[in-house]
C-alpha cells in the first residue's frame, strides 16, 4: 500500500520534494493533498502536480483522514506551530530542517511527538544520500583509520533572497546553510556532544548571521572546522581525514554526487526527472521519502539515521553558536 504525503506549503522546496516523490514507484508513494494558506496557491500547486485534494488552511490537511504523513515545507519560524497542530491531529511529520528556530522548541516538538506517539523526523535530506550512506560505511569499516579532523563549507551569495536575510522569516547562514555542516560533522562522529563550540563570524545588516567558522571540539584531540556565508560562493566541499586516509566530497557537499576516498573518485547519479526544480539536486529529496516510508512500515517513531536526540544536539550547537555571535 502506498504512503500517502500531505504537502504543508505551496512553495519552492515543496515543489521540488513532490517532483522527487514522482521519481519513485507510484505503488509506494503517493500526493495525496496540499495546503497553504491562499486556497488559489493551493489548487494552483496541486493541478500543476495532479494532486487531488487542496486545502487553504493547515488545519484542513491535519483533519484529513487519508494523510499517512505531512511534509512541512513552509518557513522556519512556522515549524513549530505546524508541527504541533499536525501532532494534535495523529499525523506523522517529516519536518524540514532547521526543525525549529531554536533549542525549546525542538524540545516541545519532541515532547510532543512521543506524547502523541507519532513519527518525527528532522528533513536532513544529505543523510540519505547514497555518498553519505557509504561515508558511513567506509567510517564504520575505518577504511581511513581513526578521524582526526573534519572540514565542511557551505558558502552561497544569497543576499538577495528575502527569507534568508530576514530575522522574522528564520534567515541567517547558520539556520539555513551552515546547519548541513554542522550536521554532516555530527554524523562523522556519531552523534557525540563536542566538549566545546566556539564560533567566530559576522552579523549582516539585518541582523541574522552573515559569516562563521564554527569549531566543534571533541575529545580525543579531534576537531570539525565549518564555515558558511550567505555573501560569497565557495567550492562547498567537505573532508574526513584520518589516520590512514582522506575522505573527500568534492562539491554540494549538502547533496552530493560524487565521492573521492583516498584519490579515486565514485560518481552517484541522481533519479532523472523533466520537470522544474528549483534547487540544485532536488531529486535526492526522494532519499529521504523512501527512508521515511520504510521507517512507518517499521512502525518506528523516529529514524535511527536522523534521529530526535541528534536533531536535539544540532539545535544546542545552532544556539550556542547564535549565543556567541550576540545574536
Amino acid at each position: 500500500m502506498a504512503t500517502r504525503w500531505g504537502i504543508c506549503s505551496a512553495g519552492k522546496i515543496c515543489n521540488d520534494f513532490v517532483v522527487s516523490l514522482q521519481t519513485l514507484p507510484a505503488e509506494d508513494h503517493q500526493v495525496a493533498a496540499v495546503a497553504a494558506r491562499d486556497l488559489n496557491r493551493a489548487k494552483e500547486f496541486a493541478q500543476s502536480h495532479h494532486i487531488p485534494k487542496a486545502y487553504g488552511t493547515y488545519e484542513g490537511l491535519a483533519k484529513d483522514p487519508d494523510i499517512d504523513v505531512v511534509y512541512v515545507g513552509a518557513i522556519h519560524p512556522a515549524h513549530r506551530d505546524l508541527v504541533l497542530l499536525f501532532f494534535n491531529h495523529g499525523k506523522n511529520v517529516l519536518c524540514e530542517k532547521p526543525m525549529a528556530m531554536n533549542l525549546t522548541e525542538v524540545k516541545e516538538m519532541i515532547s510532543d511527538a512521543r506524547k502523541h506517539c507519532v513519527f518525527l523526523m528532522e528533513a536532513f535530506w544529505s543523510r540519505f544520500f547514497p555518498v553519505y550512506e557509504e561515508i558511513r560505511s567506509l567510517l564504520d569499516q575505518k577504511v581511513i583509520g581513526e578521524v582526526k579532523l573534519v572540514r565542511a563549507e557551505f558558502c552561497a551569495n544569497l543576499v538577495g533572497v528575502p527569507r534568508v536575510v530576514k530575522q522574522e522569516l528564520g534567515g541567517g547562514a547558520v539556520l539555513d546553510i551552515g546547519c548541513y555542516c554542522i550536521q554532516f560533522a555530527s554524523m562523522v562522529f556519531n552523534g557525540e556532544k563536542p566538549e566545546s563550540v566556539t564560533a567566530k563570524g559576522f552579523l549582516h545588516d539585518t541582523g541574522v548571521v552573515e559569516t562563521v567558522t564554527i569549531i566543534l571540539q571533541y575529545s580525543g584531540k579531534r576537531q570539525a572546522v565549518l564555515t558558511c556565508s550567505l555573501v560569497t560562493e565557495m567550492p562547498n566541499q567537505a573532508f574526513i581525514s584520518g589516520t590512514k586516509g582522506i575522505i573527500q566530497i568534492p562539491s554540494y557537499m549538502w547533496s552530493p554526487t560524487s565521492l573521492i576516498v583516498n584519490g579515486k573518485e565514485t560518481k552517484y547519479p541522481l533519479p532523472p526527472t523533466k520537470k522544474h526544480l528549483y534547487f540544485s539536486n532536488s531529486t535526492g529529496l526522494s532519499y529521504e521519502a523512501e527512508h521515511v516510508r520504510q521507517c512507518l512500515q517499521k512502525g518506528l517513531k523516529e529514524s535511527p539515521i536522523m534521529s530526535l536526540t541528534e536533531s536535539e544536539l544540532l539545535a544546542s550547537i545552532i544556539e550556542e553558536v547564535h549565543n556567541q555571535l550576540r545574536l
